[in-house]
């Protein structure tokens, strides 16, 4: 079969996932590493129903923050979606991806939006990287495709994991995946921008307004508790794997407790032990967000405040959805906690009605 004839497209968006979107006779077109306000030549990939993802060909009219990536490997490589944009830019369009998934899935009218969290250090800040290594090649997959790309080094990573990724590449290795950190990790969950990470502390920190009674849902190794201990008479902590509740454990304070165990499992008789109008409640979920057993013992248990941290737009706009017919939102502040990707962090602060 022929392949289709280019496409005159000009891009009005940018979708949650990093394509811009362009509309043409009626149908959403996807097309990769483009800017709104752009006008480009791309070639249909793949037609869907309603909409067709398409690979660019040419920028006709480039935008004014259009720059040149500076990795040899962007483009082929999938980790990166926004290093042909200016740094400002991309942080304009994070936000306006949190606000409009909020408008459109948790079917908000309005977004108490506040200023996204810019990151210190827009290169270098990953402390870990995952690598795949097979038939004489390490690296990381394509972008949309299962062929991986010999990675030499990432300019996300910090030099330590860099070195280590020139080790293992000078290796012998057996085919598989290899995480690769700086030192300092540990066998459980960390966040991968210390610099963000800090300020998404502190952000949260901000948000807080109890004093009572801190339970930390997802509470990993007790990042977010120990950073807020000093403003709760007691910390509960509830996390299912168990070398981060050790971790936390280690570090804790006489008035910090932690438990081993899924959140579904034991939220609702830590809420149900303690006043719900003193009580704060922190979740952090992972990418899938709340399950619906989560949100029905939030809405039973009924604490006074919730803070939200969410690596998935989508997820919270669902969830919000749920959780808003009891509480009222505060607050959303984006952070950027990954810099040319299109991965986007959201701290939310609700208060129950």
């Amino acid at each position: 079969m022929p392949n289709p004839a280019p496409l005159s497209l000009e891009i009005h968006d940018v979708a949650f996932g990093g394509k811009g979107v362009a509309r043409h006779e009626g149908k959403v077109y996807f097309v990769p590493f483009t800017i709104p306000g752009e006008k480009i030549t791309a070639r249909v990939l793949r037609q869907k129903k309603n909409f067709a993802e398409a690979e660019l060909i040419k920028v006709e009219s480039p935008s004014p923050d259009r720059v040149e990536p500076p990795c040899p490997y962007f483009s082929e490589c999938g980790g990166c979606s926004y290093q042909h944009i200016t740094y400002a830019r991309q942080l304009q369009i994070k936000a306006a991806q949190v606000e409009q998934t909020l408008r459109r899935v948790g079917r908000m009218e309005t977004v108490p939006m506040r200023p996204i969290v810019a990151a210190p250090q827009p290169y270098g800040y990953r402390n870990r990287i995952r690598v795949h290594s097979e038939g004489g090649v390490t690296g990381f997959f394509a972008q949309d495709a299962h062929v991986l790309v010999d990675i030499e080094q990432c300019l996300l990573a910090v030099p330590e994991v860099n070195r280590a990724l020139k080790r293992l590449r000078d290796t012998p290795v057996r085919e598989g995946d290899y995480s690769l950190r700086a030192p300092g990790g540990g066998p459980f969950f960390e966040q991968t921008n210390p610099e963000v990470a800090a300020l998404l502390v502190e952000t949260v920190r901000t948000a807080v307004r109890g004093k009572g009674v801190l339970v930390d849902a997802y509470s990993g190794a007790g990042l977010f508790a120990r950073a807020l201990a000093d403003r709760f008479e007691k910390v509960v902590g509830i996390e299912e794997n168990f070398a981060a509740v050790e971790s936390a454990r280690r570090s804790a304070q006489p008035h910090e407790s932690y438990i081993a165990g899924e959140v579904g499992a034991h939220l609702g008789e830590v809420l149900s032990v303690h006043d719900a109008a003193q009580t704060t409640l922190l979740l952090d979920p992972p990418t899938e967000g709340l399950a619906a057993r989560v949100c029905d013992l939030v809405l039973g248990g009924a604490p006074a405040e919730v803070i939200y941290v969410s690596c998935n737009p989508a997820t919270l706009a669902r969830d919000l959805a749920l959780l808003r017919s009891s509480y009222e939102l505060l607050s959303v502040t984006p952070l950027d906690m990954f810099p040319q990707t299109a991965e986007i962090e959201v701290v939310v602060h609700l208060v129950r009605k």
